[in-house]
């Protein structure tokens, strides 16, 4: 798996890029990196120069995952970060990573799929309206337009599509769907910041509350302004939660 490296510092942090990104998902958050960091980017398999996985499950994809964690050579003490479904996909690698890991930064992390993407792939015509509304540049606009209360005047909720391999995004959202619930993440006792944007889903909104339910540990971060691109729109302030010293903080809006 592509692995790419900011920073020199001894602190780790790894990041996990959600639906149709890839490692530069995190490249906004490159110009506030302390001296002492090092933060690791991947891209999931299948995106961006990362190979297709071997088979299209979630153990092919947290065996990945695991694989790339691993090969930074840091024994333990890495924070990892996961934006949107990649938080989804950290969290179920970590039964094979978690002794590495000393905290999970969760940003608008969806708890379950919610309906208006369940469609895409529950029904007969559900490929079809997929590639109608993400594969198609009409389409693309028209998603973002309706989505225009949940981002900033000058952030694009599809703009990430338009270079994405769509067969390879199609296979994420049908394995985000075989998740069977969040119970099975409920034994996972790290310490764990869940980032949201103030204008963020609904659904994100309700699964900050779900998540909280089975981690008593978890401390949440509402953005203000900021939608369902917290590192684009809210960059300074995602920072200061992401790379601060201290595991331990109370719930705070910034």
């Amino acid at each position: 798996m592509f692995v790419k490296r900011y920073g020199k510092g001894n602190r780790i942090f790894f990041g996990i890029h959600g639906w149709s990104g890839d490692h530069s998902t995190f490249d906004p958050l490159i110009r506030y990196l302390p001296e002492d960091v090092s933060l690791y980017s991947m891209d999931l398999p299948g995106f961006g120069h990362s190979p297709r996985p071997d088979e299209w499950s979630l153990d092919c994809i947290a065996a990945e995952i695991a694989a790339a964690v691993t090969s930074i050579g840091k024994p333990e003490g890495v924070t990892l970060i996961g934006n949107c479904s990649g938080a989804i996909f950290g969290l179920v690698a970590m039964p094979l990573i978690g002794h590495l890991i000393n905290r999970l930064i969760l940003i608008d992390p969806f708890a379950y799929t919610p309906w208006y993407f369940k469609i895409f792939v529950s029904t007969p015509v559900g490929k079809y309206a997929y590639y109608s509304a993400f594969a198609n540049p009409i389409g693309r606009m028209i998603a973002n337009l309706s989505l225009k209360d949940h981002r900033t005047e000058e952030t694009d909720l599809t703009g990430s599509f338009k270079d994405v391999d769509h067969e390879v995004a199609y296979r994420y959202l049908k394995l985000m769907t075989d998740i069977d619930g969040i119970s099975g993440f409920s034994g996972i006792r790290h310490p764990i910041d869940i980032v949201y944007g103030e204008k963020t889903f609904h659904a994100i909104r309700r699964s900050v509350e779900m998540w909280k339910g089975i981690w008593p540990q978890a401390t949440s971060h509402e953005l203000i302004g900021a939608g369902h691109l917290p590192i684009e729109e809210s960059t300074e302030a995602l920072s200061r939660i992401v790379f601060r010293d201290s595991t331990t903080q109370a719930e705070t809006s910034y």
